[in-house]
């Protein structure tokens, strides 16, 4: 595995200037959660940092990654392309980066659209993606209170805003999203 300045070298030719602003921010805030709640910090950070490694490629890009690694995608990633960007990323971190820990990969992988049973890593770094200091949106500031006061609370924050935001907008939600939510109502409260 990378070192977090080569992570760091790397990450700066795949990405915008504004988005590894943002992925240090996911960084950051994932290693206080992960304090917070008594996750490991190493691996919060560093899945924190690359949790959007691909996403600043181009459709094209991705879609023919996507084939080249043999990443299936439903109807909805297709429609909704932004949301192959953590399955990809997933794929990225461990043959770029050479990330092999599993709840790593997971975390990168279900940072967009969440899902049922969730590690706690995984948790830490959707929320963080949430509630990054450069996030500004309207209830980020409500997000971020209740974030380090309750993470499973957090989490139903974030994923509420982001069905009222994609409702608004006439999109498809991801099912994954709907699940998560639902098993953290069922089973996790």
């Amino acid at each position: 595995m990378m070192d977090e300045n080569q992570i760091m070298d790397k990450l700066k030719e795949l990405l915008t200037e504004d988005r590894l602003k943002h992925s240090i921010g996911v960084r950051d805030t994932a290693v206080q959660l992960a304090k917070i709640y008594h996750c490991d910090m190493d691996k919060a950070s560093v899945a924190g940092l690359l949790h959007d490694c691909a996403k600043d490629l181009k459709k094209q890009q991705l879609l023919q990654l996507c084939d080249n690694f043999d990443i299936v995608l439903n109807e909805i990633e297709r429609s909704e392309i932004h949301l192959i960007h953590g399955p990809l990323g997933a794929k990225f971190a461990q043959c770029y980066f050479g990330i092999n820990d599993p709840e790593i990969l997971d975390a990168i992988y279900y940072h967009t659209v969440a899902k049922e049973k969730m590690t706690l890593l995984t948790k830490i770094v959707y929320l963080a993606d949430f509630i990054e200091p450069n996030r500004d949106y309207p209830g980020v500031e409500e997000i971020r209170r209740i974030a380090y006061d309750d993470l499973n609370d957090g989490i139903l924050a974030g994923i509420d805003a982001t069905i009222r935001y994609v409702l608004k907008r006439g999109k498809v939600i991801h099912p994954n999203t709907i699940n998560a939510r639902n098993y953290i109502l069922l089973y996790e409260k």
